[in-house]
């Protein structure tokens, strides 16, 4: 007999033979019963072998200031919104958290702050981060930990726009900020990126992780480079560098990763994904298939830091190092917030994102961009987060779509559990939609999510998605392995609407029951089912919070409840860094503005060389803004002013426009402008106050006409512009400087 025959008779025996679950079976159903149209069925099977590891699914807070107006919630609703994004088992269940390492720098929506201003400066008690990292610790303990610059400090650059200049220096920047968050907080830092979406240094690279282990953080792994794919030839081509990335992050990979990427075998990450609008289409599409072309980043259109910076020289890419070994990551298209602002588009995206990263890219983590909404409307992607929480007055809170999308894989794959392999628990349906199915390290459990989104509910994001058809659907569900054993599953199931009715969010059903290894299953539509064999999942609910209700017509504050460097509410720097300081040999609280020469931006805010805090209701039209302040003597700012109808925050508001009403009291002059830049003058004049000392600035726009007042004294009467009709107040100084703020009071029209 030739081994041919021997091949055959084996084979043939396999599908008579009984043998146990143990023994994984190549096929555990009845050959009899296999099904003329074999396209409809769905086999779930882990004897070809098993695909990549899972290593979660988490969100971004920071790129910039996106959980500011969150610190300011009172305890109770902040600890319910909490509770909905990171606790186990009851709303989002987040198991990665990525944190901006703040750089004193626009990084979308506002600045973070730096552990260290200057060279000289170290501190650990500024910004929120700390605090937000651990409250999610305190509620999982197992969350991984992720930490990302999106810009640096002025003094790292050394006059350039470039950190790498001086590798060590910068690694040791970084990893101060890795050890004080497991000195000061007891929080270890389980991942580090590079640079967000600016080029890459290899020898910046190798230094940061011989830094880190020279720290005694070697568990500290290094994901890069939080651009696109373009790291992956680098790492074919050096061996080292290979031994020190863990893994390739991208950023909106449209669910397609690059051969090269893959050839590396390293696990691959859509590190940064989503930024959509949180309504219904935005949801939905975390699980669905977004191919087509990169795109841009999470900031400002203009912001590509390729190009030529007319205000400044001696920065940007022509002064970084003259190495081959720096990468420039270039944003390949225009992307604006206003196509995703349809309440009725919006939030497949999550759900679809989720699936298909895998399905089409191999990628195995997934975060989104950004954790929660929580900055002032007409902000740069205003409610791109999972929830949104914009009114700390009223407490109001909105537990978005993508909560649950979120909740459907990761309240049922836990990190570490394997995916299927494809075409054998890993693919596409039949007529539209994605599947994958994941099973623990033992193979003695098993999640499967199914999607069915449609394409006009998951038109938004980025990059846009090409044309595809889904319609209802029947599909046979075929287990074999080791899951022959299973003879139900537990289904969880979400309908998004856009009919008018009413969602189905994240319902529990009745189970799936299997004979004889299958299990029918009818797909809708806009459709999200989990089946499980795990007994865990919950759908988390607190008493509706409170209603909206609009900015107050009146806000004031002296500073003097807080702990010295906590950042003052509803003030939301744009350019430059706010922070309470105690006055030497007092017990006095100021607001000062912290930042005294450029940063290593990311995006151009900062080359109008101004600092601006924004806050109010950019609705109103009519305000009174009145501010005290006082200009420390040593790096003080040379001029100061408030703005009304601010028209522009983000990486864009070096463009602001509005009514700026600048003083310098040294020189005891007075400007009022039409924009932030001071390019469109319409007074000016000379001021007859003292130069040193308190000061009070105050203006007025009501009735068409905008008042100025400084010490007191009447400054300016004038017609308003004609634009802008409305907008933000603002308080901020004309360059780099010191400048304390002793107390402010916003009013808006109905306080007139």
């Amino acid at each position: 007999m030739d081994f041919f025959q021997v091949a055959v008779i084996v084979l043939c025996l396999s599908f008579f033979v009984s043998v146990s679950t143990r023994s994984r079976p190549i096929l555990s159903f009845n050959i009899e019963s296999e099904p003329q149209n074999k396209e409809k069925f769905v086999y779930i099977d882990d004897v070809p072998g098993l695909g990549r590891q899972f290593e979660g699914i988490g969100a971004i807070s920071g790129g910039g200031a996106t959980s500011k107006l969150l610190v300011n919630y009172p305890k109770k609703p902040r600890d319910e919104i909490l509770d909905y994004l990171f606790k186990p088992n009851f709303g989002a269940s987040l198991q990665i958290f990525k944190v901006e390492i703040g750089g004193d720098m626009q990084s979308t929506d506002g600045t973070e702050a730096s552990h260290m201003h200057n060279k000289g400066d170290e501190n650990y008690k500024r910004g929120y981060e700390w605090w937000l990292m651990q409250e999610a610790k305190k509620r999982n303990q197992d969350i991984k930990l992720y930490a990302l610059p999106w810009g640096f400090p002025g003094w790292l650059g050394e006059g350039t726009n470039n950190p790498y200049i001086n590798p060590v220096q910068t690694a040791d920047y970084v990893v101060r900020w890795i050890q004080a968050a497991k000195r000061e907080y007891n929080l270890t830092i389980d991942y580090v990126g590079i640079w967000n979406e600016r080029h890459y240094n290899i020898t910046y690279i190798k230094t940061l992780r011989k830094t880190l282990d020279d720290q005694g953080f070697k568990k500290t792994l290094i994901i890069a480079a939080d651009i696109k794919w373009e790291i992956s030839t680098d790492i074919q081509k050096d061996k080292q560098l290979a031994s020190v990335v863990h893994a390739i992050g991208c950023h909106y990979p449209g669910t397609n990763s690059s051969p090269e990427a893959q050839e590396t075998e390293k696990p691959l990450w859509a590190s940064e994904d989503y930024s959509t609008f949180n309504n219904e289409v935005g949801g939905g599409c975390w699980a669905r298939d977004r191919d087509g072309d990169d795109d841009d980043d999470d900031g400002d259109d203009d912001d590509d830091d390729d190009d030529d910076d007319d205000d400044d020289d001696d920065d940007d890419d022509d002064d970084d190092d003259d190495d081959d070994d720096d990468h420039n990551g270039e944003n390949d298209e225009d992307y604006s917030e206003d196509d995703c602002n349809d309440d009725d588009n919006n939030n497949n995206i999550i759900i679809i994102i989720l699936n298909q990263n895998y399905v089409n890219g191999f990628m195995t983590s997934t975060i989104s961009w950004n954790l929660i909404g929580s900055y002032y409307p007409h902000l740069p992607f205003y409610r791109d987060g999972l929830m949104t929480a914009v009114q700390p007055w009223s407490s109001h809170y909105n537990v978005s779509t993508p909560i649950w999308m979120t909740a459907h894989t990761t309240q049922f794959v836990p990190v570490g559990w394997r995916y299927l392999g494809h075409k054998t628990g890993v693919g596409k349906l039949p007529k539209g939609g994605s599947y994958v199915s994941l099973t623990s390290t033992a193979r003695d459990q098993l999640t499967i999510v199914i999607e069915t989104m449609s394409h006009n509910h998951s038109k938004c994001i980025r990059p846009h998605l090409p044309a595809y058809e889904v319609s209802p659907q029947t599909i046979t569900l075929a287990l074999s392995g080791s899951f022959t054993h299973i003879t139900s599953m537990n289904v969880w199931y979400s309908k998004l609407a856009f009919d008018g009715s009413q969602h189905k969010l994240f319902e529990k059903k009745e189970p799936l029951i299997f004979i004889g290894g299958t299990a029918q299953l009818n797909l809708g539509v806009d459709e999200i089912y989990t089946l499980t064999t795990l007994k865990t999942g919950n759908k988390g609910a607190y008493p509706r919070p409170n209603e909206p209700s609009p900015f107050p017509q009146e806000i004031s504050d002296d500073f003097s409840g807080y702990e010295e460097f906590q950042e003052p509410n509803y003030l939301a720097p744009q350019v430059g860094s706010l922070e309470i300081r105690r006055l030497n040999g007092t017990t006095k609280n100021v607001a000062r503005q912290t930042i005294i020469e450029r940063p290593v931006y990311w995006c151009k805010s900062e080359t109008a060389y101004k600092t601006i805090s924004v806050t109010g209701d950019y609705e109103w039209s009519e305000m009174l803004i009145t501010v005290t302040f006082e200009i420390p003597a040593k790096n003080g700012t040379n001029g100061v002013f408030v703005a009304a109808r601010v028209d522009k925050g983000g990486c864009q508001v070096n463009q602001a426009q509005g009514i700026f009403f600048f003083v310098f009291p040294q020189s005891r002059k007075f400007f009022v402008s039409n924009d932030l830049a001071r390019t469109n003058v319409l007074l000016q004049g000379w001021l007859s106050a003292s130069a040193f000392g308190k000061h009070v600035i105050s203006l007025k726009v009501q009735n068409g006409v905008a008042f100025g007042q400084f010490d007191s004294q009447p400054t300016f009467n004038i017609k308003v512009p004609n634009t802008p009709k409305n907008g933000f107040a603002a308080i901020g100084t004309d360059n780099f400087g010191y400048l304390d703020i002793l107390s402010y009071k916003i009013q808006g029209p109905d306080a007139l």
